[in-house]
């Protein structure tokens, strides 16, 4: 179901199918166009009428060259990166499996890889483990519900985003976890994709709003698996829970401010910032809060 305002405003469909929702624009003539009638090209995606008027202004030699190096179009349409993510984590899933805790402590965020000299223990400056804590879990049963949370958001997610903003979506909302362990938690290690997924899921929430979609559905999915996170015997880090979505929702806003081409730079200009942001509370704010813990 929708509210009113999502059904009028047309921006928020397909031109060629007003049935159908999308957040994606053709780079050329700026109408929003859904996951079917995407063709990537260089930079973004152009509509099928953009890519007929392209190939009849071709020589024969670029239409030869296209044949041969071109992706098929419909290909681009599919969630390509979200099975590449769920792939490379089922790879580290089955080295865990096969190497035990070896797999865990080589990829595991915790606080004291940041600041080796403000802890006791055989610690080293690691800072890239920021991120590659989203690609081991706890158990298979951690794994799995990761993973068929990324699929079935990602599915929907992607096409509406675009593949590289939701790759961007992703890897901030992992770091945003990341660092809400650093600043609210700093004594305990965390493994998981769950500060991506949750960013996933609050980027959802505010696009949806945004588009005057009903949210109440994805809204109540969220609270919940919030609420999840602080019940105590479940052992689960909600701390990258809150980080995942807060950064999240506000991925969500940026893009939704600058969904057109003219506002690219503005677009990559503020992820850039919010990526310094999270940074500068890893780094800077983390230490004041480690050394009152302390």
């Amino acid at each position: 179901m929708t509210s009113p305002d999502f059904t009028r405003n047309r921006e928020n469909f397909c031109y060629r199918h007003p049935d159908r929702q999308s957040f994606v624009l053709c780079q050329r003539c700026t109408r929003t166009v859904c996951a079917d009638c995407q063709t990537q090209a260089p930079v973004g995606v152009i509509c099928p009428e953009c890519m007929k008027a392209d190939r009849k202004a071709q020589t024969p030699a670029q239409r030869r060259a296209n044949r041969a190096w071109r992706p098929d179009a419909a290909a681009s349409s599919q969630p390509i990166a979200t099975y590449a993510i769920i792939a490379v984590t089922s790879v580290v899933g089955v080295l865990q499996v096969l190497l035990g805790p070896l797999v865990d402590r080589a990829l595991l965020f915790a606080t004291p890889y940041l600041f080796p000299d403000m802890f006791a223990g055989d610690f080293t400056f690691q800072p890239w483990r920021l991120l590659t804590a989203m690609l081991v879990h706890s158990g298979i049963m951690h794994f799995l519900l990761n993973m068929l949370a990324l699929w079935m958001i990602g599915r929907s997610l992607e096409p509406l985003l675009g593949r590289w903003r939701f790759v961007a979506l992703y890897l901030i909302g992992g770091l945003g976890g990341s660092v809400a362990m650093a600043l609210l938690d700093p004594g305990v290690a965390t493994v998981g994709a769950s500060g991506g997924i949750f960013a996933l899921m609050g980027a959802l929430l505010v696009i949806g709003r945004h588009i005057g979609a009903n949210i109440r559905g994805i809204l109540v999915i969220l609270a919940i698996n919030l609420a999840i996170g602080f019940i105590q015997t479940l052992n689960i880090a909600w701390q990258a829970h809150v980080g995942g979505a807060a950064v999240g929702a506000l991925i969500g806003v940026i893009f939704a401010r600058t969904r057109r081409r003219s506002q690219r730079v503005v677009q990559i200009l503020l992820l850039i910032a919010l990526v310094i942001a999270l940074l500068a509370l890893a780094f800077v704010v983390s230490p004041v809060v480690i050394r009152g813990t302390l």
